[in-house]
C-alpha cells in the first residue's frame, strides 16, 4: 500500500508540478522549505520529550495558539515543534511562535519521508489540529506506537461528502487515530461515519472562542489610527475579501456616499491572499477612488497628511487593528462561494458583524451567532448596502447586535481546558 501511495504521489507531483513553478515565479510561494517537506527535520532540544503539532494554514495556527500555551505550561520539560503546511501559514506561526519552539513546513506524505521526519523529530505524541489527517503520516505514527490526536476536530459541509464517498479508503486511515477531539456534536458523528471509533470520538468545543481576544483594545492600533489619520469618522472595514467581492464592496461604499449623513464614512479593503493586493488597487483606481495603500507608510513615521475615502490593507498581521477601528465589519469570502472567513475576531471585538450567506466553513459559528442576534447575514450587494446603511445611520441597533456577539463569544469559551485534559491523559505515561 505504501508503495502505491508513493506513485501516486508522484504522478500527482508531476501533474502539479506547472502550477507550483508558476505561483514560485509569480507569487513567491514554495520557495522556501523543500528539505523540511522532505523530512529533513532538526529540532531545537533533540534531548527533550517532544510534543509535534501540526497546522495546515493561519486559521489552524491561529486556532492553536491557547492550546500551546497550556502545553507550554503543563509540560515544561517536552519540547514543542510546529509544522504548517502553506507558506503564509508558515509566517504566522514563526511569527507567533517562532521565537521560543522550532517551525517547519510539514512534510509530503511519502512514506520515505515521513519515516525520515518522525526519526528525526520523534515525537511523544502527534497533534493535528482540525483535520489534517494523511495515510503514511498516521501509518509511521502507529508503527512507532506514537499517539495521534486530531484537536479541534471539524469535516465542513463541503468536505463531508468527499470523505463519503471513499469512506472504504479513509475508514483505515481514522481508524489508526487514537483521539478526536470535536468541535461539535455533529462534526463528532460525521468522524464516526467516515471510520474514526466512535468510543475515540469526544466532543470538546470550538479552539477559536477561547482564542478570540474579548477586548475593545487591540496592541498597535493607535499607531495605526495616528498613520492613517483616522480620528472620528465612521470606518467600514471588509476584512477577508475574496474575488468578486470587492467590486460589489466598492460599489455598496459609492451608494453610501451619496447619503448626507454618511459624508465622513471611510472604507478600509483588507483581500485575505496577499498576492491579490495588487489586483485590488487597481479595481480600487478604476473604481475612481482616491485611496492609500497601507503597505507604503506601515514601517514610517508617517502620519498621512490627506484623508483617502479607501484603504487597502496590503499588509499581513495588521486585520485585528483594522477591526479594532471599525464602526462596522464585513467578514468576506461569504458574499461569493468561497466557504467564509474567520467572523469570530470581529465579534469577540464588540464589533457589530456582518457576513454573506456562503460562509460554510464556519458553520458552526454563523449558527450560534445568528441564533443569538449576534451578527447579520446578508445575502447579496443590495441587501448589504441596506443593512450597513441601518447600522450606520441607527448605532443603537448595530450597538445590540455587537454586544450580544461579543456574549455568544464568551459563552462558548473552554475548550482548550477540554482539550488539554484528553491530551494530559495520553501524555502523563510519556513523562
Amino acid at each position: 500500500m505504501r508503495l502505491i501511495l508513493d506513485l501516486l504521489y508522484l504522478l500527482a507531483g508531476a501533474a502539479y508540478s506547472p502550477v507550483i513553478v508558476y505561483r514560485a515565479i509569480r507569487h513567491g510561494r514554495y520557495r522556501a522549505g523543500w528539505a523540511q517537506r522532505f523530512g529533513k527535520v532538526d529540532r531545537r532540544s533533540p534531548g527533550k520529550k517532544c510534543i509535534w503539532l501540526h497546522a495546515v494554514s493561519v486559521g489552524e495556527v491561529n486556532a492553536a495558539k491557547t492550546i500551546i500555551e497550556e502545553l507550554e505550561d503543563r509540560f515544561a520539560d517536552f519540547e514543542i515543534v510546529i509544522s504548517t503546511t502553506t507558506d503564509t501559514g508558515f509566517a504566522r506561526a514563526k511569527r507567533v511562535f517562532g521565537e521560543k519552539h522550532y517551525v517547519f513546513y510539514f512534510p509530503f506524505d511519502f512514506s520515505w519521508a515521513m519515516h525520515r521526519a518522525f526519526e528525526n523529530i520523534q515525537p511523544a505524541i502527534c497533534l493535528l489540529m482540525e483535520l489534517e489527517v494523511w495515510p503514511n503520516f498516521v501509518s509511521t505514527a502507529r508503527r512507532l506506537n506514537i499517539p495521534v490526536v486530531v484537536v479541534n476536530g471539524r469535516i465542513s459541509d463541503k468536505s463531508f461528502p468527499k470523505y463519503k464517498r471513499v469512506k472504504l479508503l479513509v475508514r483505515h486511515i481514522f481508524r489508526k487515530v487514537n483521539l478526536v477531539l470535536a468541535q461539535t456534536g455533529e462534526y463528532a458523528q460525521r468522524f464516526r461515519e467516515i471510520g474514526a471509533a466512535a468510543e475515540n470520538v469526544i466532543v470538546t468545543g470550538s479552539l477559536k472562542y477561547d482564542t478570540a481576544q474579548i477586548t475593545d483594545k487591540v496592541a498597535g492600533t493607535d499607531i495605526l489610527a495616528a498613520q492613517l489619520n483616522i480620528s472620528d469618522e465612521r470606518i467600514w472595514v471588509a476584512g477577508g475579501t475574496g474575488p468578486g467581492e470587492e467590486k460589489i464592496i466598492l460599489d455598496v461604499f459609492k451608494h453610501l456616499n451619496k447619503i448626507d449623513q454618511l459624508e465622513d464614512l471611510r472604507l478600509v479593503i483588507v483581500p485575505r491572499k496577499p498576492e491579490r493586493f495588487d489586483e485590488v488597487a487597481r479595481m480600487i483606481s478604476d473604481a475612481s477612488f482616491d485611496f492609500l495603500r497601507y503597505s507604503s507608510i506601515k514601517n514610517t513615521d508617517t502620519k498621512y497628511p490627506e484623508k483617502p475615502p479607501v484603504i487597502l490593507g496590503d499588509t499581513m498581521g495588521d486585520l485585528r487593528k483594522f477591526y479594532c477601528l471599525a464602526s462596522i465589519i464585513f467578514v468576506g469570502r461569504s458574499l461569493v462561494p468561497m466557504g467564509g472567513s474567520d467572523m469570530m475576531e470581529a465579534a469577540a471585538l464588540g464589533k457589530c458583524t456582518i457576513f454573506g450567506p456562503h460562509a460554510f466553513n464556519f458553520r458552526q459559528t454563523v449558527d450560534v451567532l445568528l441564533a443569538d442576534n449576534g451578527a447579520i447575514m446578508v445575502n447579496d450587494g443590495d441587501k448589504l448596502l441596506q443593512t450597513i446603511q441601518r447600522c450606520l445611520l441607527e448605532p443603537e441597533f448595530a450597538g445590540r447586535i455587537a454586544k450580544n456577539g461579543q456574549e455568544v463569544i464568551k459563552k462558548n469559551q473552554g475548550a482548550t481546558a477540554r482539550s488539554i485534559e484528553q491530551i494530559e491523559k495520553i501524555l502523563h505515561g510519556a513523562k
